[in-house]
């Protein structure tokens, strides 16, 4: 018998993909997220091409991975993908400690984050209203 298979965890005009574990504050990751939050896909891969901030090019792999997967995996059409979603969470904190004067130790913390890109294809709601 077996269990039933898991309902996809997105609509069919959607796609997805994830980057865990990666090496930056979720505050800072979140800065980016926010600039393409609700962008057509080929206006949030400029923004990310000349943005001055270290994980742009990192969130833009990212971004193309999630094109990638539409186009592949859901049969959607790359003109009409529009970020839908582009959220950010906390991951792993490494501790670690710093020697200071008169044998102290101060903190210092390494934190990791998650960003998660949800793509949405236009045309398909379009079509559906």
């Amino acid at each position: 018998m077996g269990k039933a298979k898991n309902p996809p965890k997105q609509a069919a005009n959607e796609s997805r993909a994830v980057l865990r574990m990666y090496r930056s504050s979720p505050q800072k990751l979140n800065l980016l997220a926010q600039q393409i939050r609700g962008l057509p896909v080929e206006r949030a891969l400029a923004e990310l091409q000349f943005s001055p901030k270290r994980p742009a090019k990192d969130v833009r792999k990212l971004l193309q991975s999630a094109i990638a997967n539409a186009e592949n995996n859901h049969n959607l059409d790359i003109d009409s993908l529009v970020v839908a979603e582009a959220h950010v969470g906390k991951n792993l904190v490494m501790k670690r400690i710093r020697a200071r004067a008169r044998g102290r130790a101060a903190p210092i913390q390494k934190p990791f984050a998650q960003l998660t890109i949800v793509l949405r294809d236009t045309s398909m709601e379009a079509e559906a209203a």
